[in-house]
């Protein structure tokens, strides 16, 4: 951790909420990371043993290590021999998007396979007993979508409740972010329950809400997701929103009152100095907080995507970026 981040670990509450930004120049530059940190969609999780394992789309799914969220190393593929089902959704096997979790002992990634701007898409799961490359097991498809769907079985998230149902959020352009509910036994829909519920959604449909993610804090669940234009580089808009709400199915509402169905959203991360169109974000819970995965384009280096991390404030009842 930086000597600036202990710095801010150790200010009073009322202290960080004068940092809440109020323009984009005032978001906080990433940790630094070094090492291979060439990255998109980043999803990382902590180990029994204490090692970072970062999942990562690059020509599939790969994987990176770090012991101490500073030195990343470069690792293998985590799907050295990939499943044959993909072919009918990606003519170049690819899969991309991943969501990595821990629960009952074992490992389970969800992932996309699908052809880049298209919507015939399906996520897949895998599950592992030590996360590892090489290691995970594939259970297939989960969901998804057509050329005559609204929506897009893209880029997946698991959200496990304090009741102990389990939810699975996803989307991609079209109508927007959608949920099903996850039988814990199956990691598959729940038979019992086969609804599809909206939680954020652009209405004009030119532009992005994808990559969502959902947290609990404080009483409250929170959406993340990706909106506007991913990568493209140096021109990429991507930015990062959130909105809250009392049910994890919504409605969320961004800090104004503004449903993000209705295009809402707080910023949490935008565009600021090098750092361009950071988005494909998750969250990861550590040992001094939560900590925001992302990725970025590094207009110092050629627009190259890089990982950022940055740990997370709620003293203000939203995630502020420090």
């Amino acid at each position: 951790m930086s000597r600036r981040r202990t710095a801010l670990l150790a200010l009073p509450a009322a202290a960080l909420l004068a940092l809440v930004p109020t323009t984009a120049s005032a978001y906080p530059g990433p940790g630094v990371v070094t090492g291979s940190v060439v990255t998109h969609d980043p999803t990382m999780i902590r180990t029994s043993s204490g090692q970072y394992l970062l999942y990562a789309t690059d020509d599939g799914i790969t994987s990176k290590t770090s012991s101490d969220r500073t030195a990343f190393a470069a690792g293998a593929d985590a799907f050295p021999t990939r499943p044959s089902w993909w072919r009918n959704y990606s003519s170049v096997m690819e899969a991309w998007a991943p969501d990595i979790s821990h629960h009952g002992g074992r490992y389970l990634m969800y992932y996309s396979v699908s052809k880049f701007g298209e919507n015939t898409s399906a996520i897949g799961l895998a599950v592992s007993t030590t996360g590892l490359p090489g290691s995970w097991a594939d259970h297939g498809i989960v969901y998804t979508s057509n050329t005559s769907s609204d929506y897009n079985a893209i880029d997946p998230n698991l959200f496990v409740d304090d009741d102990g149902k389990w939810w699975l959020s996803f989307g991609s352009w079209w109508t927007g972010i959608k949920m099903i509910r996850i039988d814990p036994s199956t990691g598959k829909q729940l038979a019992s329950d086969t609804a599809r519920r909206s939680l954020a959604s652009r209405p004009s449909g030119t532009k992005a809400v994808e990559a969502p993610y959902i947290v609990k804090r404080n009483g409250y669940y929170y959406l993340f997701a990706s909106y506007d234009t991913c990568c493209a580089g140096t021109s990429s808009t991507y930015k990062i929103k959130v909105g809250r709400a009392t049910s994890v199915t919504g409605p969320y509402y961004d800090r104004n009152g503004v449903s993000m169905m209705n295009n809402g959203g707080t910023p949490v991360l935008e565009s600021h100095g090098s750092v361009i169109g950071p988005g494909g974000q998750s969250i990861m819970n550590d040992v001094d907080g939560d900590l925001l995965v992302y990725h970025y384009y590094d207009a110092n280096d050629n627009g190259a995507p890089k990982l950022g991390l940055n740990l997370l404030d709620w003293s203000s009842g939203w995630p502020v970026a420090y």
